[in-house]
């Protein structure tokens, strides 16, 4: 069973989030870049404020917004609580335009095997919505593998 959290990125994506001003985005780096000291993982930062680190490159061509993916994923708060974690090892299917931000951001730069580790400031993902294990304005961790790409 595909839990709220993945049923969401559909529903969310629709909806935009509440804008953010560069204090508030500025706070949520720290806490960004607090997690990934205590990490270890070198991550890249986007110009959207989505941070990166690619495991494993993928081959073939680069996903587009029009194309629906099979992924495994598993979901974390930055206290390493996870939220959804079901769809670890069963892939799951959308259309990448259907996603949050900081998932279809990092998606366009991924193929087919590609592996990635994400952290998703909540401008990216739910911002100020609330779901059933996400508090408000949270920061996501996400590890990600695109298996397919239908």
């Amino acid at each position: 069973m595909i839990k709220l959290v993945s049923i969401s990125f559909l529903l969310i994506s629709l909806f935009s989030c509440g804008t953010y001003s560069e204090d508030e985005k500025s706070a949520f780096d720290k806490k960004i870049e607090n997690f990934i000291k205590k990490s270890g993982v070198k991550y890249k930062k986007s110009e959207t404020g989505l941070y990166y680190s690619i495991l494993e490159e993928g081959e073939g061509d680069f996903i587009k917004l029009t194309d629906e993916v099979s992924f495994t994923y598993e979901g974390k708060l930055l206290n390493g609580e996870i939220f959804d974690g079901e769809n670890k090892r069963t892939p799951i299917k959308f259309l990448v335009s259907d996603l949050i931000q900081g998932w279809q951001e990092a998606l366009l730069s991924m193929k087919k095997g590609s592996k990635v580790k994400l952290v998703v400031p909540p401008q990216l993902g739910y911002g100020d919505y609330k779901l059933e294990d996400i508090p408000v304005n949270s920061v996501l961790y996400f590890h990600l593998e695109v298996i397919d790409v239908l």
